[in-house]
């Protein structure tokens, strides 16, 4: 190819560079070692056995990241509130690994659940996106997100609001809208989807109520999907495999395909 050529390719390609935003001069590897980091202090009881491990200095150098992190992007460094946040996430994560071990009879103990699971690993990396989130640093709570996605093909926006004792089992293709609400005990099989009805109107949707809430005590079994903001699912309801609900369940309801289509029931 000639080189003048060359030189003018390269002039169209820097001609089309219209990205200005400031987000983008921290290195997107600067925000996952942070996650790594912080994923090892948090939950410091499960790595103290790697070689060269140190809890003071890991709990060091995420301050100093998040330092980092925050000044590249002219905002002011929260670095008290982030390590408040730390004892409360540690509780939630907490409370998911009980929920994992009481409701798998495959789980060997705690450590599998921490060290392997990729529910375990999703919710995690949700936990710390949604504190990223809640102060709105949006652009580094999805990079956390989407590299949960990425590892585990769990697919949980930040933005959603979930409870104590969640429950990830399997996990594969599993998606979590950003406006979706989770209460408490509730468990997911792998496919699920609490999704927006339409997105045909695109941004005009912004700031609405696009995605399900799902109250306290429901499990919902593989590749159900559950869509739109006014969809309410009721305390202690069951949702069987491959149900696709647009409209609210009642407290205490049971949902499933059997051989003569669908069939709901009450608990007593």
């Amino acid at each position: 190819m000639p080189k003048d050529n060359k030189d003018e390719y390269k002039k169209q390609l820097k001609k089309v560079f219209i990205n200005k935003e400031i987000f983008y001069k921290v290195h997107v590897s600067k925000i996952t070692s942070f996650i790594d980091k912080v994923k090892k202090v948090i939950l410091f009881d499960y790595y103290q056995f790697e070689e060269n491990i140190n809890f003071d200095f890991l709990y060091d150098e995420i301050i100093n990241e998040l330092r980092i992190i925050t000044s590249s992007l002219k905002l002011p460094c929260f670095e008290e509130d982030f390590l408040k946040s730390l004892v409360d996430i540690r509780k939630l994560l907490d409370s998911s690994i009980k929920s994992i071990y009481d409701g798998d009879p495959a789980a060997t103990s705690y450590a599998e659940i921490v060290l392997s699971y990729p529910g375990f690993k999703a919710i995690f990396y949700y936990r710390l996106a949604h504190f990223f989130y809640e102060r709105k640093l949006f652009s580094i709570a999805r990079i956390i997100s989407e590299e949960a996605h990425f590892k585990t093909g769990i697919d949980i926006n930040p933005g959603a609001v979930i409870g104590k004792n969640f429950f990830i089992d399997h996990g594969t293709g599993i998606v979590i809208g950003e406006t979706s609400i989770i209460g408490d005990n509730v468990k997911l099989y792998q496919g699920v989807t609490l999704g927006a009805l339409s997105l045909k109107d695109g941004r005009k949707l912004k700031n609405t109520k696009r995605h399900p809430t799902i109250k306290d005590n429901v499990t919902i079994y593989s590749n159900a999907s559950i869509f739109g903001g006014d969809t309410i699912i009721g305390n202690n309801c069951t949702i069987g495999s491959n149900i696709y609900l647009t409209k609210s369940l009642e407290d205490n309801t049971v949902i499933y395909f059997s051989e003569e289509g669908i069939k709901t029931f009450k608990k007593s």
